[in-house]
């Protein structure tokens, strides 16, 4: 591989970064500024059975932690998001769900800058049926982004039922959306660069 192909992908490494980083941490600034009891972690919601805020927040950052879990471990790299603890604290306390959250975060800012782009693994998934796929480092960190915003869209949504307002109007909005739109946040405006 040429050196310039490598700082590409070291480049495109971190903007990975930068994103699953960004998402993660509008789910500490919820916790910090919008919501302000443990108990609006675990209302149900009427629009979405069986959802809560803190099952959205867990869920979500399952995926980083999985991921990290995987590339970390001896080759060959096997991930399996299907493999997740529920019922977690971090689904009950705001303390020990924004603890968790920053531990992800720090785990991604020490992780991802030594991994590979294009460092190959096994994704086990069931989707009602078994199935293998090939996939690569790069395109599961990318992914653990975007799911993020999904989840973070229902987090809205259940907010919403509570007649909490989301000070941070960007909250679970894709990047693409966010540059569509023209507003105005962190990913949007690094998404306009590009």
């Amino acid at each position: 591989m040429s050196p310039v192909k490598l700082d590409e992908n070291a480049t495109n490494l971190n903007n990975l970064l930068f994103v699953s980083q960004t998402v993660l941490q509008q789910a500490v600034d919820l916790l910090d500024s919008d919501l302000l009891e443990d108990e609006q972690l675990t209302v149900h919601s009427k629009y979405l059975p069986g959802s809560t805020i803190g099952k959205h927040l867990r869920h979500a950052r399952d995926h980083f932690d999985l991921l990290l879990n995987c590339i970390t471990s001896p080759p060959p790299y096997i991930l399996n998001y299907d493999v997740r603890t529920r019922n977690t604290p971090m689904e009950t306390s705001r303390v020990a769900a924004r603890e968790a959250l920053l531990e992800t975060i720090q785990r991604l800012t020490d992780i991802v800058p030594t991994c590979s782009w294009n460092e190959s693994i096994t994704l086990n998934a069931v989707t009602p049926f078994s199935q293998t796929f090939q996939t690569t480092f790069a395109r599961e960190l990318w992914f653990g982004g975007l799911h993020c915003v999904h989840h973070w869209s229902m987090v809205r949504v259940i907010a919403g039922e509570m007649d909490i307002k989301i000070k941070d109007e960007c909250f679970g909005f894709a990047p693409s959306t966010l540059v569509a739109q023209g507003r105005e946040h962190t990913l949007g405006k690094t998404m306009a660069k590009i």
